[in-house]
């Protein structure tokens, strides 16, 4: 199948995951993850229409100037310099320490910078992420920067066959992500659920999701 028609697949798949859970479509933005691939295959998902992509800097100045870039993926902190006012979101903020470094470079540029918190609901030792119950410690220390913005919060799933098994982790991601809201403890800046990838997306979307993030999906294997 072409890019366009894999994405096509994929709004229909995301649209059929939203009737199921009573949800509105246009709640979920779907963010084809390209950072590994040349320019012409983001522009064959741009020609369908996609605007926002998982992506590096460098392909920045090839992309017409309304494709949105999302820093996916973990960030070290020597590289914030490099990507802060090159994306609209940081997805992977997994520590109150890469966040003061955030917070130091966009200070630099005079800018906001709006990071996801990245949560290891899974606790996978392979993974990047704080737990679950750091997350409000952390998000109160984060927001006394000035020049952070926390948008929502982002999990990656462990890789597995059934998708069925990774439900309980977007519940309990979406469950904090409620809980926050309600008790106002992110000042109300906090919109954004980043969770699942190609293999379970679907499964997200029913638990919530408001970003999806699909490569494989989009784009075929590496």
């Amino acid at each position: 199948m072409s890019i366009a028609e894999n994405i096509k697949n994929v709004r229909e798949r995301v649209n059929a995951a939203c009737l199921r859970a009573g949800r509105d479509p246009k709640e979920v933005t779907l963010i084809s993850v390209s950072k590994t691939k040349p320019v012409s295959m983001l522009m064959e998902a741009y020609e369908a229409g996609e605007r926002d992509f998982g992506e590096n800097k460098e392909k920045r100045p090839q992309i017409p100037e309304d494709a949105k870039f999302h820093m996916i993926g973990h960030l070290q902190t020597n590289k914030v310099g490099q990507v802060i006012d090159k994306v609209v979101l940081i997805h992977s903020c997994d520590s109150v320490h890469l966040a003061e470094k955030i917070e130091k470079e966009a200070a630099k540029r005079d800018m906001i910078a709006n990071v996801l918190l990245e949560v290891n609901v899974a606790r996978e030792e392979s993974k990047f992420g704080m737990f679950l119950e750091d997350v409000i410690p952390n998000l109160k220390e984060i927001q006394a920067f000035p020049h952070v913005c926390v948008k929502g919060m982002m999990t990656i799933a462990p890789n597995v066959e059934d998708a069925e098994e990774n439900r309980k982790y977007f519940k309990e991601l979406y469950q904090l992500y409620v809980d926050i809201k309600n008790k106002n403890i992110d000042n109300g800046t906090m919109s954004v659920l980043s969770m699942g990838m190609t293999g379970d997306f679907e499964v997200a979307v029913e638990e919530g999701a408001t970003m999806i993030r699909v490569g494989t999906g989009i784009f075929g294997s590496r």
